[in-house]
């Protein structure tokens, strides 16, 4: 592989990636605004978290009732999924601890899923720029959605509301599409998916959390032998 085509590659993987996001981010931003939150902190979260169910999980237990604790626990299990992708990303990361560190801050749900190469290996620079782009969508969206702080019926019927679980499901859906072993835990991720969106949030995040938990403690499966 050249080191300017993973580059442009991922430069044009993270376009569509990002008009995802922008639209995603909207949504937070409204979202946040509507809930308390002044506009600057919920800008403020997006360049520094940058990560779309995190954020919706926290501004969503505090509205609850629940405490910065619970909330920042909730958060938290939201994000246990990164442990194992940064986990499968670091053999590709050159450079010392500090380098690794930054490179690993690419490791975002999109680009990951697109930077997966059959035999397990994965394009770093793919995933760089696919996230390079993506983040400054993340913040102007929300910046916007804060701004003009549509509110919940403005985000129900211009269908902003189904961005979310719409985002992920494609994820999914590329991600069994590269990998059709992993259709059990596609499987599993959709029914529990499917039920949270009945559960009080508390439930829910609890539940997701506990899967994220189990996940981790999954044994890898065996590489496939090369013929």
């Amino acid at each position: 592989m050249d080191n300017g085509g993973g580059w442009s590659r991922g430069l044009r993987v993270g376009v569509g990636l990002a008009a995802g996001s922008f639209l995603l981010a909207v949504g937070f931003g409204a979202f946040a605004v509507t809930h308390g939150w002044p506009a600057w902190l919920a800008i403020a979260m997006s360049a520094v978290v940058f990560s779309g169910s995190a954020q919706f999980a926290l501004v969503t237990a505090l509205a609850g009732g629940g405490g910065l604790g619970p909330a920042l626990a909730g958060a938290a299990l939201m994000n246990l999924r990164f442990v194992p992708m940064a986990a499968a990303t670091a053999r590709f990361l050159p450079g010392g601890p500090l380098r690794r560190a930054v490179q690993g801050q690419a490791v975002v749900d999109g680009s990951w899923v697109a930077a997966q190469r059959p035999g397990g290996e994965l394009d770093r620079r793919l995933m760089l720029g696919a996230t390079l782009v993506q983040w400054p969508a993340w913040i102007l969206g929300t910046a916007l959605g804060a701004v003009l702080v549509p509110g919940g019926s403005a985000l129900r019927a211009t269908g902003l509301d189904v961005v979310f679980p719409g985002f992920f499901g494609l994820l999914l859906f590329d991600a069994l599409r590269a990998s059709p072993r992993l259709a059990p835990a596609g499987t599993v991720a959709a029914a529990i998916a499917a039920t949270c969106r009945f559960l009080p949030s508390g439930v829910a995040l609890a539940l997701a959390g506990t899967a994220a938990a189990l996940a981790l403690r999954s044994p890898a499966p065996a590489e496939e032998p090369q013929p």
